[in-house]
């Protein structure tokens, strides 16, 4: 089995995009796994690696990656030392680097001899959750999507009418810590404008309606951050879904970073179990 970290997808005029695959080294081609990590998500967060690895022995070939503008850089691609990136990401940014993984997996590439391009799935987590629903609706390479603690509404998150929202406008820029990094991270007024202009393709509910493929919807029952009440949503949105709720299982499934255990934590071993079997 190999893992191929810090691999870099180049193109013209855009910000390189850093990603890792894993894959066991035979000669039969694999279905393939694509993963979009959450808000102030990275490819490296703890327990991604053996994640990778889990889905690999599976029989996939599995890519992660970090999207163009999530802060990191090819050089520190765990921290974040490029803010004025970070305040300049949008979801606009975020399908686009999605399309050109898409559009590089599809292609000949070194991977090739690997890869069964005729079968791609998409897995996203938190706010990745509504960025591979959306690219699932619109794309037809993408063939089953499943989303881990998958966010059901864009909108919502913004606040609008609030006082905080209010100065957002008034300044431009607002902050919000990193609890890790202890870093005040920028946002730009730009994110929220790119949503309000392309509003109707950013809507998840309108995706997940429309939505025409197997979907899986994977949800943590002690989690914080995304509720319950949001996957049920998505569930009654498309009743063609799969729903499972995971139990004990918080925002990350039990997941910490670092991790320094050789073992997935009990919560996300059944999320990579059902997420394997749904899409094989």
């Amino acid at each position: 089995m190999l893992l191929k970290k810090q691999n870099i997808l180049t193109a013209e005029a855009k910000k390189p995009i850093c990603y890792d695959v894993c894959y066991r080294e035979d000669e039969t081609p694999k279905p393939i796994v694509l993963f979009c990590h959450g808000y102030k998500g990275f490819k490296d967060w703890g327990t991604w690696d053996l994640v990778a690895e889990a889905f690999a022995e599976a029989g996939f070939f599995f890519l992660k990656f970090n999207f163009s503008h999530n802060g990191g850089t090819v050089e520190d691609p765990i921290d974040f030392p490029d803010l004025e990136a970070f305040a300049n990401n949008n979801f606009s940014k975020e399908l686009d680097d999605l399309d050109r993984i898409l559009h590089f997996i599809s292609s000949e590439n070194e991977f090739s001899p690997q890869l069964n391009s005729e079968k791609i799935s998409l897995i996203g987590h938190s706010r990745g959750g509504g960025i591979v629903l959306i690219k699932a609706e619109e794309d037809e390479r993408v063939q089953k999507v499943v989303t881990w603690a998958g966010v059901c509404d864009f909108k919502l998150r913004f606040q609008e009418g609030t006082d905080s929202f209010k100065e957002w406008q008034k300044k431009g820029i607002t902050y919000i810590e990193n609890t890790r990094t202890k870093q005040q991270l920028p946002h730009y007024i730009q994110f929220y404008e790119d949503f309000i202009a392309n509003e109707e393709r950013f809507t998840i509910k309108r995706a997940v309606q429309n939505l025409s493929k197997p979907q899986l919807i994977i949800q943590g029952d002690d989690d914080p951050t995304v509720t319950i009440k949001e996957a049920e949503a998505l569930h009654f949105w498309n009743p063609k879904s799969t729903l499972k709720i995971i139990e004990n299982g918080d925002h990350v499934f039990g997941g910490t970073h670092p991790w320094t255990e050789e073992e997935l934590p009990t919560a996300l071993k059944k999320v990579v179990a059902e997420s394997s079997t749904f899409i094989k």
